[in-house]
């Protein structure tokens, strides 16, 4: 089964990338490798310093896929992985990603 998602408005693709008020920018915590993406459309603390960063972030896409996933019908999980490969797209260069099988690599 063929899943066909609809572009996504741009106010939603900000909201993936905002971060709540914290110190550094969702691009710095990539660059540094402090946080990394993942397959399934969310990050993942690398360093424990970025934890609540990583939370934070997480909550903002969870409330969005499933709006999306709702709208759709379709899956929340189907919607995160589909998100994961247009962040991927998007993060700068010396981003670490988490695929399926649990292996980072380095955009």
């Amino acid at each position: 089964m063929k899943i066909s998602i609809k572009p996504v408005p741009f106010c939603l693709l900000l909201l993936l990338a905002a971060t709540s008020a914290l110190a550094q920018s969702l691009d710095e915590l990539r660059q540094s490798g402090a946080l990394g993406e993942r397959f399934d459309g969310y990050v993942e603390a690398l360093d424990a310093s970025a934890q609540a960063s990583a939370n934070a972030i997480n909550g903002k896409r969870r409330n969005i896929y499933q709006q999306r996933a709702s709208e759709q019908g379709v899956s929340v999980e189907q919607i995160g992985r589909v998100y994961a490969t247009e962040i991927l797209e998007d993060a700068p260069p010396g981003t670490r990603f988490r695929q399926a099988n649990g292996v980072i690599t380095t955009k």
